[in-house]
């Protein structure tokens, strides 16, 4: 492998692999099979701070969160808003300035060299750019930690040819990354960074370089090693989408704080921050423009018109859409014109618009029968829209 191709790798990335003197009665039990009960993170008080020629750069600030053991954690936020600093303190290839991460409760600020070679064994990562050996094959990617590990190579034969089969590249072993595709070198770099019996699995934008097709069957195959080997996945993203997919649980980061974080679900179905609301406008449903340049705020003097309501689901309780309830209450038809409702961890979020007759109750009293979350009148429309 050239010097070039070993820069594409952090640096401090090769240093938990490397053997210590302390690592070779571990090296035996290296590759045993076993399902992690832990794998949680804490962050208290953390703040990460830059020394650029303009002057200090604040990238985090008081960074007080809980990621818990076994789930899938999404952390989200806009271009320089401090994601990738914040996940890479988890493994310190980033020193926090202020305040401390603990993993399993250790504060790993306090690890030494011995102890950070054991902390890189418990956390894999995988990069937005696949960071793959040019040169190598796919074996070799694979095996590389384990090699620089001291590894014996029977048993890097075995993990290898087992991790393979478990990303859906039987067959590859002998390919070079040049004859991939994306999707494919994105699942050599998964499973390279399972190749320690992770409890932590960092993904660094894993899926940005992808196509959505190629996203979908990367954020399956996270999911499913989620639930097969119960390790942590923290992933890093600018796409709602992602998180939606995914992940259990979301973290908005906002010029390096906390814009909010709570379950996928409430998240989404009730956003506080304008910075969330901001991530959000691209998958929400807006009022399409040919129904925009139509709407009245009042009721044209001549001619049928009808109503047009926003419904809102947010996820709470068990408010889910009804139609036939919804004429019931209104006393007239409707007719849905725009928008649409997701499931997200069992909880109904999402907005509809819908048509129905000028006159009746008001919106508010779909709410107080529990038919939606929140409701208002957008105005008027022709009666033949």
């Amino acid at each position: 492998m050239t010097g070039g191709e070993l820069s594409l790798i952090p640096e401090a990335y090769f240093v938990g692999l490397r053997q210590t003197g302390t690592m070779a009665g571990a090296r035996d039990s290296l590759l045993e099979s076993r399902h992690p009960v832990a794998g949680s993170v804490c962050f208290e008080g953390l703040g990460k701070t830059y020394v650029s020629s303009a002057g200090p750069v604040t990238a985090l600030a008081e960074i007080e969160l809980e990621i818990p053991a076994g789930t899938i954690f999404g952390i989200i936020g806009r271009s320089g808003a401090g994601k990738s600093s914040l996940l890479r303190t988890i493994n310190r290839l980033e020193q926090p300035s202020q305040g401390r991460v603990l993993v399993d409760g250790q504060d790993i600020g306090q690890l030494d060299e011995n102890g950070l070679v054991a902390l890189r064994r418990r956390i894999g990562m995988i990069f937005q750019h696949f960071n793959l050996l040019s040169a190598k094959t796919v074996f070799d990617n694979v095996a590389l930690p384990l090699r620089v590990a001291g590894v014996a190579e029977a048993r890097v034969y075995q993990r290898v040819h087992e991790l393979l089969e478990l990303v859906g590249l039987q067959g590859k072993e002998s390919t070079y990354p040049g004859r991939l595709s994306g999707g494919q070198k994105q699942r050599v770099g998964i499973a390279r960074a399972l190749v320690h019996h992770p409890e932590i699995l960092l993904c660094d934008e894993a899926t940005s370089a992808l196509d959505p097709e190629t996203t979908q069957s990367i954020l399956a195959l996270l999911r499913d090693i989620n639930r097969q080997l119960g390790l942590t996945v923290v992933l890093i993203t600018h796409e709602m989408g992602v998180i939606r997919e995914i992940c259990d649980r979301v973290l908005v980061l906002e010029q390096g704080r906390i814009a909010e974080s709570g379950p996928v679900w409430e998240v989404f179905g009730d956003p506080r921050h304008d910075a969330t609301r901001a991530l959000l406008r691209p998958i929400e449903h807006d009022l399409p423009a040919d129904l925009l340049h139509r709407l009245s705020s009042r009721a044209p003097e001549a001619g049928p018109c009808q109503r047009v309501l926003e419904l809102v689901y947010t996820g709470r309780g068990r408010i889910e859409p009804d139609l036939d309830r919804i004429a019931g209450v209104l006393g007239g038809p409707v007719r849905l014109l725009h928008g649409g409702v997701d499931r997200i961890q069992g909880h109904t979020h999402g907005r509809m618009l819908i048509a129905t007759t000028a006159q009746g109750p008001t919106a508010s009293v779909l709410v107080e029968q529990q038919l939606c979350h929140q409701a208002k009148e957008l105005g008027y429309v022709a009666d033949h829209v």
